[in-house]
């Protein structure tokens, strides 16, 4: 049976794909810079091109999961592993590679999404073709944006409205990434490609806060302000949130104007459309969640007596 790399097997999206791809008995290889202690992991350091060739050995397709947000010149070694990366894939049997990006903004990227989208040119500029799905956020435990969304939603006593939390996306669940990721396996594909892989509902970033919060039984009292930037709005991290503060900041950063993808193209070519809803995949993410802190749940319990209630 092909042998399917998952590289950043760790990440939340890697750990969901692992299982997706094991459940359906496929012969998978879950990579890490630090593999766990577990039957089939290897080790694989994209700055060290010496461990990427034995993890391609056997490889027909291999998942791209790898980002570096967060660490100091993170584009730079984004785009130094992608190198790296590809040419190692040329010199391999392996026949596709399956990057999960980021959407392009219609302005000038945030830092953060020029990497991505850097790194998705690199993938698909070598001769191994490379299919690049583009998902604006995620939404699931171990999502850094989902947890900012969520620990906002409830732990902000009021909140002031800038501009740019009128921007819209289209989030997209967690099971319907793995969806479309298992998708790109078997997707015809002769050349290099790229497509967005839009969420079922077009959404503000404050309307995703409010549904939020109506789901935890709040209703956030809020201000609207014409010239707080996002770098000033994401100060708001280091006070409610316990997401690292950097990671936040890019995150928000990116927020800057609308990220809506071009089409829906993908969801045709495979024959259905994402399934899950913005509310039912933020629903089962905060009942699925772990239990929080007992400072955080002191935090949000006062948050919530406090403010004024909303209906579920």
């Amino acid at each position: 049976m092909p042998t399917v790399l998952v590289l950043g097997a760790s990440g939340f999206v890697g750990r969901a794909l692992v299982a997706a791809l094991s459940d359906l008995g496929v012969d998978v290889r879950p990579a890490s810079r630090s593999p766990k202690p577990a039957p089939r992991w290897v080790a694989c350091d994209l700055e060290n091109p010496e461990t990427i060739g034995p993890a391609l050995d056997g490889v027909t397709c291999a998942y791209y999961l790898v980002h570096s947000m967060g660490v100091p010149d993170y584009r730079a070694i984004d785009r130094r592993c992608a190198e790296n990366f590809v040419r190692a894939a040329e010199h391999s049997g392996c026949e596709r590679i399956v990057y999960l990006g980021g959407v392009a903004p219609r302005g000038e990227p945030s830092e953060h999404l020029a990497s991505r989208l850097e790194v998705g040119e690199i993938l698909r500029g070598g001769r191994v073709p490379a299919l690049e799905l583009r998902a604006s956020m995620i939404i699931g435990n171990g999502s850094a944006s989902w947890r900012i969304i969520r620990d906002l939603a409830a732990r902000l006593p009021f909140m002031i409205l800038p501009k740019w939390l009128e921007s819209k996306t289209r989030p997209i669940a967690l099971p319907d990434v793995i969806t479309a990721l298992l998708d790109a396996r078997e997707l015809p594909l002769e050349t290099s490609a790229w497509f967005d892989l839009p969420g079922p509902d077009i959404l503000t970033v404050r309307e995703m806060l409010m549904t939020v919060a109506a789901l935890q039984g709040r209703r956030i009292p809020s201000v609207r302000v014409p010239l707080l930037s996002p770098g000033l709005s994401s100060l708001w991290l280091r006070l409610v949130t316990g997401e690292d503060f950097h990671l936040g900041r890019e995150l928000v950063l990116g927020l800057r104007e609308d990220l809506l993808p071009k089409d829906a193209r993908y969801w045709e070519l495979v024959g259905h459309g994402p399934r899950w809803s913005f509310r039912d995949a933020a629903a089962d993410a905060l009942a699925t969640e772990a239990r929080p802190s007992p400072v955080a749940r002191f935090v949000e319990r006062v948050v919530h007596r406090l403010g004024p209630h909303a209906t579920p």
